[in-house]
């Protein structure tokens, strides 16, 4: 928007020099962007938002020097004093949701000419052809009210009537053809909105007016045209056509739909001043009237925001100086109604921001954020932040992926992992303004989001994954209104069973679940177990929980056949192993001292021993009875082979397990070794009911 300094102090008597207004204009939001020097006069390039449409016009920016300088705002004159003579012209808007308001006043006996040097000087200095003196009035009172306007000649409407609609509304027409003021041929679609006269289209509403119907030498009456048109209409057209005017910049951004007969009004006085024209009746249909919504507004609020003290007095000022206004006011607050021309206010954040512009952003006082300052908090932020780090470090070097996901999911993934009515994942969170059905939910459980990548990918042909995601999950809970947020982080594998020259014989479960024990390895975290999962979604005989100190932290575990048929993954025995814990859990059983030990000075001896016990009874147990057994010359405990079938009877299975022994002080002698491993594989088979196996 390019300002002339001299034609704006018409409206606010400014008396400081171009470089100060410059710089209260930057401070106050409206950035100037360059100075240009024209004749004896200084022209700003000011950088208006789109959300301040208002600003768009010589008035607007003189309002906002008013309100920050405190001095009255002065309005060109616009009071019309029309001929009695009755109007014989109608207008007609046959779609009111896309015009809300049509005016219009008709100047006859006009001279067009070319405009007189101050009107052409003002708008060449605005980036601004003069074309002649009725048109340049248009675009003058577009620069001064931020309105556009247009003028048709009357002579040329047929019919004395204007109508306002599509071709839809209008004939039922699915197109239209108009030709245009820059002698363009234009075809329309059927809900375009456009300006008739009794047989045809004079112009493109908001955006361009038609070529038979312009102004000319010839022109002797004039009908002005000032509407409020809707925005997302004129934006369509617009953009549609990719025609974009002055006109079109404005009204896609909304208008004053109040202020539109203030400028119908000045560019009729205008066009009476240089065209010499007589000024006849106005009509003005507002079939659609604007009602601004109130905003409630805290005393309390406002300080508290902007770290200011500011009395009721000078809240009131600064808003009485923008033309807001206070329609109700109690002990603890005010209500507002904004006017018509300030349509982005529409909360009461808003009206803070007013506030603070007109303070002055330089003038509120710059403070540090408060800070926790107990240092066992720090100490606990610090120590979560550094086991993500760690968990996320250890998935990267295993050759893992990081996804990010939406923090949604929707029943339908519940019932997918076949999660029962008891289980805390139940406790939704239903989201009040979902971007689909099927993600109404805050998540509480990560895997979903993981399967729904794994999905993604097969689909484009990617046929080996490696995925993980840290993120949050939020479970609902009776005792607290807030969820209950949790950090998650959650990894799936996939692999389909290829041919190739050399034969793995490593199950996919095992890789995943050693991936597992490098991650509690690298955090420090020895106490840990796995036990047989009772998760639905995993298949029975390869799935675990994970325990930490006995409590559990996690799961690790294949996808079950079923799941794998509901997903319809079309390959040859996929693989899919899934894994999520709580990170919450992992920081308390972390090893926060770590003592050295010099390195072993003698050898070790080990013992195998195999035993038979019940099919039923899992490994993870004899692994805890193992290193329950209490002895100082016990380094290592490793279970390596688990066996069913041949020689083994029904129900059972054969387990071997291999033991380290090593004195730090001696040589370990083969008959105390011997003595110990009996005495600890009769302590397990006393646990285990088992028996030795030859």
């Amino acid at each position: 928007m390019r300002v002339p300094y001299e034609w704006l102090k018409e409206f606010v008597d400014i008396e400081y020099p171009p470089e100060a207004v410059i710089d209260r204009l930057t401070m106050i939001g409206l950035e100037v962007e360059a100075v240009e020097h024209a004749d004896d006069d200084v022209v700003f390039e000011v950088n208006v938002t789109p959300n301040r449409p208002d600003c768009l016009s010589l008035i607007g920016i003189a309002r906002e020097l008013s309100a920050a300088y405190g001095m009255p705002l002065k309005f060109p004159d616009h009071n019309v004093v029309a001929g009695k003579r009755e109007l014989d012209f109608n207008v007609d808007i046959i779609e009111p949701k896309l015009c809300h308001r049509y005016a219009g006043r008709i100047v006859r006996n006009v001279s067009v000419k070319p405009s007189p040097e101050w009107l052409r000087k003002r708008l060449e200095k605005c980036g601004i052809r003069s074309i002649n003196n009725i048109v340049d009035v248009t675009n003058y009172v577009l620069l001064e009210f931020g309105h556009p306007l247009h003028a048709f000649d009357l002579g040329t409407l047929r019919g004395k009537i204007i109508r306002v609609g599509t071709p839809k509304g209008v004939n039922g027409s699915s197109k239209a053809a108009v030709k245009t003021l820059d002698g363009a041929e234009r075809e329309v679609s059927g809900d375009t909105l456009l300006i008739w006269d009794s047989e045809r289209p004079v112009a493109i509403a908001g955006v361009m007016g038609g070529h038979d119907t312009e102004v000319k030498e010839t022109t002797n009456d004039v009908f002005i045209e000032s509407a409020y048109f809707d925005p997302v209409s004129i934006r369509r057209t617009s953009k549609a056509l990719g025609l974009k005017t002055e006109s079109s910049y404005r009204f896609e951004r909304g208008t004053d739909i109040k202020g539109l007969k203030k400028a119908l009004d000045r560019a009729a006085l205008l066009m009476k001043e240089v065209a010499d024209g007589t000024i006849y009746g106005k009509i003005d249909i507002y079939p659609k009237r604007y009602f601004p919504a109130e905003v409630n507004v805290r005393y309390e609020r406002i300080n508290r925001i902007l770290g200011l003290k500011l009395t009721k007095r000078e809240i009131h000022n600064y808003l009485k100086g923008l033309c807001l206004e206070i329609t109700e006011e109690g002990r603890s607050g005010f209500k507002l109604k904004p006017p018509a021309f300030r349509r982005d206010i529409t909360m009461e954040a808003d009206v803070i921001e007013e506030i603070a512009r007109h303070y002055g952003y330089d003038r509120i006082p710059s403070e540090l954020p408060r800070a926790v300052m107990g240092v066992d908090v720090q100490k606990a932020d610090i120590r979560g932040q550094k086991v993500k780090n760690t968990v996320k470090e250890s998935l990267l070097n295993a050759g893992f992926t990081e996804v990010i996901n939406y923090s949604f999911m929707g029943v339908q993934d519940i019932e997918l992992l076949g999660i029962g009515a008891e289980d805390e994942r139940r406790n939704l969170i239903r989201i009040r303004n979902p971007l689909r059905e099927e993600e109404s939910f805050m998540r509480t459980t990560l895997i979903p989001s993981l399967i729904r990548n794994l999905l993604h990918n097969l689909a484009h042909g990617n046929r080996d994954l490696r995925l993980f995601e840290m993120a949050k999950v939020f479970i609902s809970t009776a005792s607290n209104p807030l969820p209950d947020e949790r950090e998650h982080f959650a990894v799936l594998y996939y692999k389909e069973k290829v041919k190739s020259l050399y034969k793995e014989n490593v199950s996919d479960f095992y890789i995943v679940k050693g991936v597992v024990e490098a991650i509690l390895n690298d955090l420090r975290i020895y106490n840990y177990s796995f036990a047989r999962s009772k998760e639905p979604f995993l298949h029975p005989g390869q799935s675990a929980d994970i325990f930490l100190g006995g409590s559990k932290a996690g799961y690790i575990g294949a996808l079950s056949p079923e799941m794998i048929d509901s997903l319809q993954i079309k390959a040859q025995k996929p693989s899919v192993i899934v894994v999520e814990m709580d990170i919450n859990r992992l920081i308390s059983y972390i090893v926060q001292d770590i003592k050295y030990k010099p390195l072993p000075k003698y050898p070790y001896v080990e013992r195998d021993t195999a035993i038979v016990v019940d099919s039923s009874l899992e490994a993870s147990r004899i692994t805890g009875y193992l290193k329950s057994y209490s002895s100082d010359l016990i380094e290592d405990i490793a279970i390596f082979d688990v066996y069913q079938g041949g020689n083994i009877a029904e129900g059972k299975k054969s387990i071997t397990f291999n033991v380290r022994y090593r004195s730090s002080d001696r040589t370990l002698t083969d008959e105390e070794v011997d003595v110990l491993h009996k005495s600890l594989v009769d302590y397990i088979l006393d646990k285990t009911n088992g028996q030795s196996r030859q």
